[in-house]
């Protein structure tokens, strides 16, 4: 009993370390009526063997020490611009819409909000994102302001103040 234990565990040992060659079968080639190569594991009469090289196509691995798997610290030095309006920009739209848009460098995180701010007084409530669509202002000169939020209300960064001016036709007629 010892001895066929023995034996099984050695046989198994062996096969398990022994590369598996895919070679095994034999291929033939030769042409056919219409002069085309043909290749085959079935031999046919005037059929050649093809003598294959056995090469293990087994790829080293890659060495991944030169890579920086590190995750990247993103800086909290927030940099907040107004792209529109431009700044002394006058805008003409008789129901006094303006669209407002920003830029936040280097990345809006997670957790980060925008306050507008129009004639220094918040507008509506801070948002997720730097796009702001202003809706019934008054005629004549405004500023705004973008206020950068942390997750805890603070404020991290602010952009420079931007003036515009709003054009609107009057409803007074002139006599």
């Amino acid at each position: 009993m010892f001895f066929i234990k023995l034996l099984s565990t050695v046989i198994l040992f062996a096969s398990l370390t022994f590369p598996v060659q895919a070679t095994s079968a034999k291929i033939y080639v030769w042409r056919n009526e219409a002069g085309v190569l043909v290749f085959s594991d079935s031999p046919k009469p005037g059929a050649e063997e093809v003598e294959l090289k056995t090469n293990n196509n087994i790829i080293s691995s890659i060495d991944t020490s030169i890579l920086d798997i590190t995750p990247k610290k993103i800086e909290d030095d927030y940099q907040v611009v107004i792209v529109q309006p431009v700044n002394n920009s006058t805008i003409r739209d008789n129901t006094g819409s303006v669209h407002v848009s920003g830029r936040i460098k280097p990345i809006f995180k997670r957790g980060l909000s925008i306050q507008l701010y129009i004639d220094n007084v918040p507008y509506e409530k801070p948002q997720t994102h730097s796009r702001f669509a202003l809706r019934d202002i008054e005629r004549g000169e405004h500023q705004i302001k973008m206020i950068l939020l942390n997750e805890k209300g603070k404020v991290i960064a602010s952009s420079s103040s931007i003036t515009f001016y709003m054009h609107r036709a009057s409803v007074v007629k002139a006599r």
